[in-house]
């Protein structure tokens, strides 16, 4: 198995949104949160032969993180066209071995059905912009249907609303960390360069 810092190296290459929608949320992953959680997984037996599922793929660094560790194949699912369009253009950039499949949808309504064991890893929105309240929630109702485990980015403090949600669906949450989420400055309502938001990731294992 390759080192998480190696396959945070790869995921450098991982182009952002050209135009990201703040009513969207559209932040790029960082590579090295991406590596983190795409190797915690890899080390609980969840990437390798699996299918692995990124819900709101944006332009591909978790489901290209999770392509570069030997799953059976990799599904990103993204509304967005312009950011599909990168992330296969990101896919050429790392040259993953693995099949992955881009489908354009929306997360909270996903055209999928999956038959064998799969494995969501995402990033969602927060919840953070107007009209956007609760689209975490809508995302891990989404992995608990498709998934019998799921990786997710949250705002931090989200511990109680995740640990609960997951058992109102006979779910549990076996692991929990926090991480830094870098945020580049992107949108007018941006004052810093970058800054550092905190963010906890969840392993939950649905029934």
């Amino acid at each position: 198995m390759a080192t998480k810092r190696s396959l945070a190296t790869k995921l450098g290459v991982v182009a952002g949104f050209e135009r990201p929608d703040a009513a969207l949320e559209q932040y790029p992953t960082p590579p090295e949160l991406a590596a983190h959680v795409v190797h915690l997984a890899d080390l609980h037996g969840d990437v390798e032969g699996r299918t692995v599922i990124d819900l709101g793929a944006g332009t591909g660094m978790l489901a290209l993180a999770a392509a570069l560790r030997g799953p059976a194949r990799v599904v990103g699912l993204e509304l967005d066209g312009g950011a599909l369009a990168t992330a296969r253009a990101n896919e050429r950039r790392v040259a993953a071995s693995a099949p992955v499949h881009w489908v354009r949808g929306d997360a909270t309504r996903p055209p999928l059905a999956i038959a064998e064991p799969a494995t969501v890893v995402m990033n969602p929105p927060f919840g953070a912009q107007d009209g956007n309240r609760n689209a975490d929630r809508e995302f891990l109702a989404v992995a608990s249907d498709l998934a019998d485990v799921s990786y997710s980015v949250h705002n931090a403090g989200s511990r109680e609303f995740v640990e609960a949600f997951a058992a109102d669906e006979g779910g549990e949450v076996t692991h929990a960390f926090a991480a830094e989420f870098r945020i580049d400055a992107q949108f007018d309502h941006h004052t810093d360069e970058a800054r550092e938001i905190d963010t906890e990731v969840y392993r939950i294992e649905w029934a």
